[in-house]
C-alpha cells in the first residue's frame, strides 16, 4: 500500500504529467529549486478535534464505549474525505494551481492534521510568490535532521516496581500505542512478534493506522504488536539523493537505529540476546505489552529532512498514537526570532494539543553549555546516563601487569600465555612496505601466516576505525585467516578522547582504549624482542600475554551523565540568549544499551548480521522514557501530556546507587577524570524513577493555551504564532518562567522576582510540608510552608527570589514538598543564571 494519499498522489501525477522524470523537476527554467514547507492561515484540523479526542479517550476508558473517533469531522464534509485527506489535499492543489499557474512545481506532501499546509519543490522566486499570497502565512526552507537492553529494566526497578503495579510484564503498557519517527523497523525480529498464545495482544480501538506493503516489507509484516508502518521520503527523493538499494522505499530498517529504539521502549519481554556466539541475557522493552507504530523518516545514507519528519508527525497524529518518540535532532539551531518557531516543534505542539506525549533526545553534542538540540516546553527532552553494568576485558602480560580493555570476547584457553607478535613484524615478502595502514590488520595477504599462527596478533586502532575506513570485524577476519590465538588492539596516539563501546569478537580479543596503557603494552612488547646485534632483525618474540575474556561488572557509582549528552541552558534564539525553561527535562539510561538490531542494519558495522547490538547516545535514552510514559498513560489514562512529564520529573532520582549526588562527565577526553556533581542543566530534574512516577501524588498541568501565551510573549512573535497555529495573540501573555512547569529557571534575576506554580492532587487527601535550598547568591521564600490539599484540588505555591550578590555564574537549588502521611517527596529544581542585586553604575 502506498504511504502517500492526497499529497503523495500529486507527486506521482506531476512527475508523470509535467516532467519526463522526477529529476527534471530540478530544472525550472535554469533556476535552482528547493523544498519549502508552506503553512496556510486556516488552522489545522487537530486544533478543532484534539480536545474531543482527549475527552473521548478518557470517557471510553471508563465506560467501555468506542465513542467519538480521534478524527471526528464536521458534518458539512463527508468523514471519509477528511480521513483520507482528499478534501485538504485538493484545496492545496487548487491553491498551487492558482498561484503558480502555468509554472512547473512539485507538491511533495499535503499536511492534514498538525499543520495546515504542504511541502513543495519550487524556485526561490516561486517561494516568494507563495509567501505573498493572502492565504499563505509562512514559507520555510526545508532543513536536515539526524539521528541523535537486557539490564536497564532491572536498573530502573521495573520488575518489582512499575511492572508489578501494572499487573506484571504481561500487562505493562497494554493498549498504549507508541509512534516511532526513526529509520524504520525489522518486522521479523522476535522483539516485535505477537506470538503470545497465553495472552494474545488486543487491538487498540483508537488506532487507525495502516501497514505499507512493499517488496521489502511484505504482507504480514505487521501484527497485533507492530500495528502500523509507513515511510516518508518524498523530500529526499525530490533532491535526487535517495538510494533505494540501501535506504529502502518502505518501512524496512536499513540502518538499525529504528529497530533498536523501538525495542528499547516496547520490545517483547524475555527475548534471548546472543551476539557473536555469546549469551548476554534476555531483553525487554520498558513497556513490553505496548503497541508499536513506525513512521520511517530517516535513512542511512543522508539522515532526513524536516518536510518528511513533519509528514510523519502529521500521520502519527491522524492514526491515533498516544506517544511519539523522536530520537532525532536538527542539524543546526533553527533560525528566526526563537528556536521554538520551526516546523517540527510547531507540528509537535499540535500533536500535544491532541493529547500526544512527545519525547525527544537531547542530542549528542555535549558536554558544552547550551548544546541541547530540543528546545520547546511542550517537548519532553531526555539526556543520556550510564547504568550500573559495565563490560570489562583485560590483557595480562608476562610481567604480571594487567591492562584493562574493552571487547565482548572470550578469553584465551584456561588463561594460558601466548606469544605476542606485532602485525608490522609479521609482514610477508609481498606486503607493501610503504603501506602506513598495514598495522591495522585489514588484509591477511600482507602477513606471514607461519609467524602469526598460534600467537596473539597485535594491531593498531587508528583514526580510520573511528571514521569507518577500517573495522575491528575485518581485523578479526585477518586474525582468523592467519590462525592467530587472539588479537590485541592498541590505541594510536592520534586517537584522542574517543570512547569505545564494547565490541563483539568471536575469538579472544581486547582493545586497549587508553593511550597511557597502550604505551605500557608496547613498551613491554618491544623490550621483550630479541634481535640480532648485527642485522637488527628479530630472532625471537619474547613477550607473552593472556586475554582475560568478557566480564559483566556492576558498579554503585551509577547513574552518571555521559560526556556526549547535550546540556542546558535552553537557547532561545540563534544568538544563544537563555530562555527560562529547563532543558534537558530528565536523564535515562543511554550508554551501552543492548537492544534489537535489524538484519539489514549497517549503522554499526561491528554488529552487521547480528540480531542485537549495543549502542550509546541520547537516541537510546529517549525511548526508555517513551516506554515509561506508556506505563504512566496506562495507569492514568486521563493524564494530559504535561501531567505525564510532571510525574516523571518530580519523582526523578537525585542520587546514585551509593547514595551520593549523581555525577556528570564534563570533558570529551578522559571523561571519568573530569566529573562534577550534576546540575539541572546536566540532568534536568534527575534520573528517571519508573516506580515513583506511577505514584506522583501532585502534578503540574500546563495547557496548549499556556504554550500559546508564552509564544505570544516573545517580542515580535505575533505574526509568527498566527502563521503557524492560526491563533491570534491577545493582550494577555506570559513569560517562560510563568509556564506551570515542574521546575523554575530564571536566566536573569534583576534584584527580585515572584514566581507561582499550581499543583493538582491526583491522589488521596494529604498534608505537605515545604522545604527548600536556595541557589548561591539568591534568597528564596516559599509560601505556604505547609498546606492540606484534598483529592483533585489545586494549591498555588508562591516563590519569592531575591538576588544577594551580583553574579553571572549559574547556581542551583531545590524545593521539596514532603507528604506527611504517605511519605511522598515532590522535587522542583531551581536554576538562576545572572543575578543582579544592585546597580553598579548608580550612586
Amino acid at each position: 500500500m502506498s504511504k502517500m494519499d492526497g499529497g503523495g498522489l500529486s507527486l506521482v501525477m506531476l512527475c508523470l504529467g509535467m516532467f519526463s522524470s522526477c529529476n527534471c523537476a530540478q530544472d525550472n527554467g535554469g533556476a535552482t529549486t528547493a523544498v519549502y514547507i508552506v503553512t496556510l492561515k486556516h488552522v489545522p484540523t487537530s486544533h478543532y478535534y484534539g480536545e474531543l479526542r482527549v475527552k473521548q479517550r478518557h470517557r471510553s476508558k471508563h465506560n467501555g464505549s468506542d465513542g467519538m473517533s480521534r478524527f471526528d469531522h464536521p458534518s458539512n464534509k463527508p468523514r471519509k474525505d477528511w480521513n483520507n485527506g482528499s478534501y485538504i489535499s485538493s484545496a492545496h492543489d487548487s491553491l498551487l494551481r492558482r498561484i503558480l499557474k502555468g509554472e512547473k512545481y512539485l507538491k511533495v506532501y499535503s499536511y492534514r492534521y498538525v499543520i495546515n499546509g504542504f511541502a513543495v519543490l519550487v524556485t526561490p522566486q516561486q517561494a516568494d510568490k507563495l509567501s505573498r499570497c493572502k492565504e499563505v502565512s509562512n514559507v520555510v526552507l526545508d532543513f536536515s535532521v539526524r539521528t541523535a537492553t537486557t539490564h536497564t529494566p532491572q536498573f530502573l526497578g521495573l520488575p518489582q516496581g512499575a511492572w508489578a503495579k501494572e499487573g506484571g510484564f504481561e500487562m505493562a503498557g497494554e493498549g498504549i500505542v507508541i509512534g516511532f519517527i526513526d529509520t524504520g523497523i525489522d518486522p521479523t525480529h522476535p522483539s516485535f512478534s505477537d506470538n503470545t498464545p497465553m495472552k494474545p495482544y488486543p487491538v487498540p480501538k483508537h488506532f487507525s493506522g495502516i501497514c505499507e506493503v512493499t517488496r521489502d516489507f511484505p504482507s504480514g509484516s505487521c501484527n497485533r504488536k507492530l500495528i502500523g508502518a509507513r515511510h516518508f521520503a518524498a523530500s529526499a527523493i525530490t533532491r535526487g539523493i535517495f538510494n533505494a538499494t540501501q535506504d529502502y522505499a518502505s518501512p524496512s530498517d536499513g540502518d538499525g537505529h529504528g529497530t533498536h529504539t523501538a525495542s528499547i521502549a516496547a520490545g517483547n519481554y524475555g527475548i534471548e540476546v546472543v551476539v557473536s556466539g555469546h549469551h548476554f541475557g534476555n531483553a525487554s522493552g520498558m513497556a513490553p505489552r505496548s503497541h508499536i507504530a513506525v513512521y520511517k523518516a530517516l535513512y542511512k545514507s543522508f539522515g532526513g529532512f524536516a518536510a518528511d519528519v513533519v509528514a510523519a508527525i502529521d500521520q502519527a497524529a491522524v492514526d491515533g498514537v498516544d506517544i511519539i518518540s523522536l530520537s532525532i535532532t536538527p542539524n543546526r539551531r533553527p533560525p528566526g526570532i526563537a528556536t521554538f518557531f520551526n516546523p517540527i516543534d510547531m507540528a509537535l505542539l499540535s500533536a500535544v494539543k491532541a493529547g500526544i506525549f512527545v519525547v525527544q533526545a537531547a542530542g549528542n553534542t555535549g558536554p558544552s553549555p547550551k548544546s541541547v538540540a530540543s528546545f520547546s516546553p511542550w517537548i519532553f527532552t531526555v539526556g543520556a546516563a550510564a547504568h550500573d553494568r559495565v563490560y570489562s576485558n583485560s590483557v595480562v602480560l608476562g610481567n604480571n601487569i594487567t591492562i584493562p580493555g574493552v571487547g565482548l570476547a572470550p578469553g584465551t584457553v584456561n588463561g594460558s600465555m601466548y606469544t605476542l607478535v606485532s602485525a608490522v613484524h609479521a609482514l610477508n615478502n609481498t606486503a607493501a612496505v610503504n603501506d602506513i595502514y598495514v598495522s591495522e590488520c585489514q588484509d591477511s595477504s600482507n602477513f606471514n601466516r607461519g609467524v602469526v599462527q598460534g600467537n596473539i596478533l597485535i594491531c593498531s586502532y587508528s583514526i580510520r576505525f573511528v571514521l569507518g575506513l577500517s573495522t575491528i570485524k575485518q581485523a578479526l577476519e585477518t586474525a582468523k585467516t592467519l590462525s592467530a590465538a587472539g588479537v590485541v588492539f592498541y590505541m594510536d596516539p592520534y586517537v584522542i578522547g574517543f570512547q569505545l563501546n564494547p565490541i563483539p569478537m568471536s575469538i579472544p580479543g581486547v582493545v586497549i582504549p587508553s593511550l597511557d596503557d597502550s604505551k605500557v603494552f608496547l613498551r613491554y612488547y618491544n623490550s621483550s624482542l630479541v634481535k640480532d646485534e648485527a642485522t637488527k632483525k628479530i630472532i625471537k618474540f619474547g613477550g607473552v600475554a593472556s586475554i582475560g575474556g568478557i566480564e559483566a561488572n556492576f558498579i554503585l557509582s551509577a547513574p552518571k551523565i555521559m560526556y556526549y549528552s547535550a546540556r542546558g541552558p535552553d537557547p532561545e534564539d540563534s544568538l544563544l540568549d537563555n530562555v527560562d525553561i529547563l532543558k534537558p527535562n530528565i536523564i535515562a539510561p543511554g550508554n551501552s544499551i543492548w537492544a534489537a538490531w535489524s538484519f539489514r542494519g549497517t549503522d554499526s558495522i561491528e554488529f552487521i548480521g547480528e540480531s542485537f547490538a549495543m549502542m550509546s547516545g541520547t537516541s537510546m535514552a529517549a525511548p526508555h522514557v517513551a516506554g515509561l510514559a506508556a506505563l504512566i498513560k496506562q495507569r492514568f489514562p486521563f493524564f494530559a501530556p504535561s501531567a505525564i512529564g510532571s510525574a516523571l520529573s518530580t519523582t526523578a532520582s537525585l542520587l546514585d546507587r551509593n547514595g551520593r549526588p549523581i555525577m556528570a562527565q564534563h570533558a570529551y577526553a578522559n571523561p571519568d577524570l573530569n566529573k562534577f556533581p550534576a546540575t539541572p542543566f546536566d540532568m534536568g530534574s534527575g534520573f528517571a524513577n519508573a516506580t515513583a512516577a506511577l505514584d506522583p501524588g501532585l502534578v503540574f498541568y500546563s495547557s496548549y493555551e499556556d504554550y500559546i501565551s508564552f509564544l505570544c510573549g516573545i517580542n515580535g512573535s505575533s505574526p509568527v504564532v498566527l502563521n503557524y497555529t492560526g491563533e491570534s495573540c491577545g493582550v494577555s501573555t506570559i513569560t517562560a518562567v510563568n509556564i506551570n512547569l515542574p521546575s523554575i529557571t530564571i536566566s536573569k534575576l534583576n534584584r527580585s522576582a515572584v514566581v507561582q506554580r499550581t499543583i493538582t492532587n491526583v491522589d488521596r487527601n494529604e498534608t505537605y510540608r515545604v522545604g527548600w535550598s536556595a541557589p548561591y547568591g539568591v534568597s528564596v521564600q516559599v509560601t505556604p510552608t505547609q498546606f492540606f490539599i484534598a483529592s483533585r484540588e489545586k494549591q498555588v505555591l508562591s516563590v519569592a527570589f531575591s538576588a544577594t550578590m551580583n553574579s553571572s555564574f549559574a547556581s542551583y537549588g531545590r524545593i521539596g514538598l514532603f507528604g506527611t502521611t504517605q511519605g511522598r517527596v515532590v522535587n522542583i529544581p531551581l536554576s538562576v543564571i545572572i543575578k543582579i542585586s544592585y546597580n553598579t553604575t548608580g550612586g
